[in-house]
């Protein structure tokens, strides 16, 4: 996983982690970030396919630094592979600490999903799903 200073690819989410999100030690659970990354991923594999898409994979996946309450969760997107049916998804996640301005490197991951049809078959992801 690279250490770059600035983010890769597009933003394609933004939210605000609360109270409610958070373990009893005060960091965000780690399955709200990946749920965080999952809906940013699905949202630029929609439009690059077309259409309807699955996740199949989180082929990589490393925490970096803890999200905090009050952070505002930055995720931005880019293509890392592309196939057929599927395609693979760079996550970065950036926050903003509450109360300052500079953003930092949380997570990163590899996301799959596959470009399915309206009876949730694969389909080549540069066709337009055909609404049934």
């Amino acid at each position: 996983m690279s250490q770059s200073t600035d983010p890769v690819g597009e933003l394609h989410l933004r939210t605000q982690a609360f109270p409610a999100d958070a373990n009893p030690a005060g960091d965000i659970f780690g399955g709200w970030v990946l749920s965080q990354m999952d809906i940013a991923g699905a949202i630029y594999a929609k439009k690059r396919c077309h259409g309807r898409t699955v996740t199949v994979a989180i082929d990589s996946m490393s925490f970096i630094q803890p999200v905090f309450v009050g952070d505002v969760v930055c995720c931005y997107v880019s293509a890392h592979k592309e196939g057929n049916t599927s395609l693979a998804v760079k996550v970065e996640v950036w926050a903003v600490r509450e109360n300052d301005t500079k953003r930092v490197k949380v997570t990163e991951g590899i996301f799959k999903y596959v470009a399915v049809d309206g009876n949730r078959k694969p389909r080549s992801i540069n066709s337009k799903e055909v609404q049934e």
